[in-house]
């Protein structure tokens, strides 16, 4: 995979398309998680070609069907961050693709719940 200095905690690819790759970073809060990255260099999600695009929606279908048939989660979190403001610590474009589950203690709780708690108010 091109850019292995942006991502060298990934324990390897295990799918791959003509311009991503779905890899997973070892871990034991979100069991099953793993990012689809470009291939080549992306600053951010902003900088996709379509055809990086296409591709994405591509693999992350087939990335679904993998961990609904290896943990059959109750829902996923799927999503972006872009910039360091946004949460973005590796500046290499990355779609999140986190498997949920009911018996989670904050299942229910989506990517924007903590965004929307009374202390992040904009001054």
């Amino acid at each position: 995979m091109g850019c292995d200095l942006c991502f060298p905690q990934l324990s390897g690819i295990v799918l791959e398309s003509d311009h991503c790759v779905f890899t997973q970073v070892p871990q034991s809060v979100l069991t099953g998680s793993g990012l689809i990255i470009p291939r080549l260099h992306r600053e951010t999600v902003f900088d996709l070609t379509e055809e990086e695009w296409t591709d994405t929606r591509r693999l992350l279908q087939r990335v679904k069907a993998l961990l609904d048939d290896k943990y059959a989660p109750d829902g996923y979190n799927i999503g972006w961050n872009s910039g360091p403001v946004a949460g973005q610590e590796i500046s290499h474009a990355h779609l999140h693709v986190i498997p949920r589950f009911a018996t989670e203690p904050f299942a229910g709780r989506g990517i924007r719940w903590w965004l929307k708690q009374e202390a992040n108010r904009r001054s």
